[in-house]
């Protein structure tokens, strides 16, 4: 399994959970079967069948450039991380 740690504004759809458990080979895959435990994580993820624009992947702590198709099988923990936005 997985801990995939949950963005703040997605917990809301974990029970408030922060790291909830995850499995699939690429992030793609841990999305869908996410989205089948908590329903609306794959919606609040991507847009047209891709990642949504400011949210990046990090895989065993390192920013992933692959997107959906990152492979995650042998992973510990997966983070989305969501775009902070300043002026």
């Amino acid at each position: 399994m997985i801990d995939v740690w949950v963005p703040l504004t997605m917990q809301h759809l974990t029970g408030g959970k922060t790291i909830v458990a995850g499995e699939g080979k690429t992030v793609r895959s841990l999305i869908d079967n996410l989205d089948r435990e908590y329903p609306g994580f794959k919606e609040s993820l991507l847009v047209d069948g891709d990642l949504r624009p400011g949210i990046a992947v990090a895989v065993d702590g390192i920013l992933c450039n692959m997107g959906l198709l990152q492979k995650v099988e042998n992973a510990r923990e997966v983070h989305f991380v969501p775009a902070i936005g300043g002026g």
